[in-house]
């Protein structure tokens, strides 16, 4: 694997990769920013095992097209994106986001400032009083588990 300066065992691939100084990514995650450009905004995470892409090969493989679709992927200010979570091309996640472990984001999505999105494919399942801040309430209400999403009711 190429040096990095996240994890060691982080396998980033590319050089469109933007991330802020103290966004991380961690061990055994991919991330492609070989085809188009990745954007990972200050204080995101990206937690082990996680995949971020920026291309497709479905219409290659199949014959439709010789070339590799591509877009690129936009993660916002302390975005979390948890373990083997998984990102497609031209995704848009806002800013305070979560995307839970082994969600799958598909591709085009477009995932609202502090919204919680879990599942396959990813769906909202929650949202925060702030996209930037999780308060103490917050948090435990998020340890009693998870509630029938509403995006027109306003969170606890």
């Amino acid at each position: 694997m190429p040096a990095n300066r996240f994890h060691e065992a982080a396998w980033i691939v590319g050089k469109k990769l933007r991330a802020a100084d103290d966004a991380w990514i961690g061990a055994f995650c991919v991330v492609d920013a070989e085809h188009d450009e990745i954007e990972i905004g200050a204080g995101s995470v990206i937690a082990s095992g996680a995949h971020i892409y920026t291309h497709s090969t479905v219409r290659r493989t199949r014959g439709d097209s010789k070339t590799v679709d591509h877009a690129p992927v936009k993660i916002g200010r302390r975005v979390s994106i948890c373990a083997n979570a998984t990102v497609l091309m031209d995704c848009v996640i806002g800013d305070g986001a979560v995307v839970g472990a082994g969600a799958v984001v598909k591709e085009r999505t477009r995932i609202p400032a502090g919204q919680v999105w879990t599942g396959v494919p990813a769906r909202p399942v929650r949202r925060f009083h702030s996209a930037t801040a999780v308060s103490d309430a917050e948090l435990a209400r998020m340890a009693r588990g998870p509630r029938k999403f509403d995006p027109d009711v306003p969170p606890e």
